[in-house]
């Protein structure tokens, strides 16, 4: 008897676990979307062949490959710090990137490095932004699609996403082609295709 008791208090404290990940989980994000601090961070063209997969959008950010002095004391995978500046057009910009996380009132990320490219035709850091991905209803995904690639192809439009930021954490809030959320776009590009 002893030994149910103690499988049924271990089996119900393992159920109580895997459903307090998920809510916390959920629960940062949503304090990120509600209380952080929202900064604009510009979109760039992607491969057009591939540029959505299940029910998300892939971005890429402009910011994502940065000139760095002394490439060399730097390493891939590494944990960097950038701190975020927003520049005269709106947009974010990497100011500068740390080892050891910012303990002034700053817009900064966590991010990792991707790569470096050392070379004399190229001197980048490559950045794995976190936030890369935009989910939307399946109803609106292949539509958004359709314009999310025609936006940025097209180099009179300007598509960003809306990024909520607290303590190095970040979530996209939307993306906006031309200040107009692609949710509306998409939803007109349904419209009009009916």
């Amino acid at each position: 008897m002893k030994n149910k008791n103690i499988l049924i208090t271990l089996f119900l404290f393992v159920a109580l676990a895997q459903l307090f990940v998920p809510s916390q989980m959920i629960y940062n994000q949503e304090d990120i979307l509600n209380t952080g601090k929202i900064v604009k961070f510009q979109c760039e063209p992607i491969d057009p062949n591939d540029p959505f997969r299940g029910k998300y959008i892939t971005l890429r950010f402009k910011e994502s490959a940065i000139k760095v002095k002394n490439l060399k004391e730097w390493n891939s995978n590494e944990t960097i710090f950038a701190k975020i500046e927003i520049a005269e057009d709106g947009f974010a910009k990497i100011k500068s990137i740390s080892r050891t996380e910012p303990t002034d009132n700053s817009i900064y990320l966590k991010l990792k490095i991707n790569y470096i490219a050392d070379y004399d035709y190229e001197k980048k850091m490559y950045l794995d932004f976190p936030f890369n991905r935009f989910y939307m209803n399946e109803n609106k995904a292949k539509s958004a699609e359709t314009v999310y690639a025609e936006s940025t192809i097209d180099t009179t439009k300007i598509a960003y996403a809306l990024v909520a930021t607290k303590n190095g954490e970040a979530v996209i809030k939307d993306v906006l082609i031309d200040n107009i959320s692609i949710k509306e776009l998409a939803k007109a590009n349904n419209n009009s295709n009916k």
